[in-house]
């Protein structure tokens, strides 16, 4: 990968993430939380949502580790449960937001390497190219991982509408140590890797399909198997 192609995928990386967090805070606000606003977390600036560990220390462990999924991400938007106006129902939808920021970048990036590569605006191997679909790769990955119903992924805020109190107390503890057991599971459970890994891949491969860019996309995908 040369400069150019890392620079322009890391800027786009970096707009996703942000999205992803400052969507959480958007939604939050809407439904009558404004603790990210009055934090200043309302913002695509990265810097505003940098975390040492989930942007930097957790994905550079995982890429020399060999990990067969490297993830990382934000610092987390504050929510106060107690601020939104149905908690139960609003935090459920402050969950999802993430998700589906990344879902509509990826959409988004897909038609616009779709019409570049289908009017001949760039080539097959162009700096543009590999660009896009890294980003587009990237957003699918944001989206499958973030919807595992583990706490504290996004996943399990849509699961805990679903819960009895008692099963949502419970349910809730886990979330104090969710990252280790992500992170156990993810390098001593292999199935639960692959399953991740065939999930991404799928996913990518379905907005190929769509969009007619499974070959742009495909080298990206062999490159990350």
């Amino acid at each position: 990968m040369d400069t150019i192609v890392a620079a322009g995928a890391l800027a786009l990386v970096a707009l996703s993430v942000t999205t992803h967090e400052a969507a959480h805070g958007f939604v939050a606000n809407r439904l009558g939380d404004p603790t990210a606003r009055d934090q200043g977390r309302l913002t695509l600036n990265p810097i505003a949502h940098i975390d040492l560990f989930m942007t930097i220390l957790l994905p550079g462990f995982l890429l020399f580790s060999g990990s067969p999924v490297i993830f990382g991400g934000a610092k987390p938007v504050p929510v106060n449960l107690a601020r939104l106006r149905n908690p139960r129902r609003d935090w459920a939808l402050v969950g999802v937001a993430g998700p589906a920021s990344n879902l509509l970048i990826a959409t988004g990036l897909s038609l616009v390497l779709s019409v570049l590569r289908h009017t001949g605006a760039i080539g097959p191997t162009s700096a543009a190219t590999e660009i896009l679909a890294i980003a587009i790769f990237v957003n699918v990955l944001l989206v499958v991982f973030n919807l595992i119903p583990i706490p504290p992924l996004d996943g399990s805020r849509v699961v805990q509408y679903f819960l009895s109190d008692a099963q949502l107390i419970a349910y809730r503890r886990i979330e104090r140590v969710g990252m280790f057991v992500i992170l156990g599971l993810l390098f001593f459970v292999p199935g639960f890797s692959r399953l991740v890994a065939d999930g991404v891949f799928a996913c990518a491969s379905l907005f190929g399909f769509v969009f007619g860019i499974g070959g742009e996309l495909g080298s990206v995908l062999g490159g990350a198997s």
